[in-house]
């Protein structure tokens, strides 16, 4: 499995922070490449709920998201599952007085040919990098907003 890791400090308390993160109506604003909501479950954000979303074009296509995790407001995890790469994403808040580390971790495994671990090196890993860090950018603007 690879990884991929981003941080950012966020000026909302983790409440507000980790209340944000859940609102899959917000999620246009701030989830890099989301295009809309397929299917939200009535429990989201519990345990075992699940959403089914699609990115833009030429982005990750259809991906859905299961709640594993659901520890407000310290951390929320999701088994994520998209056509060729399957994954455990967590973001974690940690409240400082009235602002909110947010770390956010993509744990991945992408399916594929002999020579994948190669391309995922040179490639995806710094490309999911890339996308975690600006969802976190977008989610702080978000937050301050």
């Amino acid at each position: 499995m690879s990884v991929a890791r981003a941080g950012r400090r966020v000026d909302a308390t983790a409440d507000r922070a980790f209340s944000l993160w859940v609102d899959v109506a917000r999620w246009e604003a701030f989830v890099d490449g989301f295009r809309a909501v397929e299917h939200l479950d009535e429990a989201w954000p519990a345990v075992g709920s699940s959403v089914v979303w699609r990115s833009v074009p030429d982005g990750r296509g259809r991906v859905t998201e299961r709640v594993v995790v659901c520890d407000p407001p310290k951390r929320f995890e999701t088994e994520v599952t998209e056509e060729r790469l399957r994954g455990a994403q967590t973001v974690a808040f940690e409240a400082e007085d009235a602002s909110t580390a947010v770390s956010l971790t993509l744990d991945y495994s992408v399916d594929g040919g002999p020579l994948t671990w190669l391309t995922d090196v040179l490639f995806i890993r710094r490309a999911q990098g890339e996308a975690l860090a600006r969802t976190l950018d977008r989610f702080a603007a978000e937050a301050a907003a």
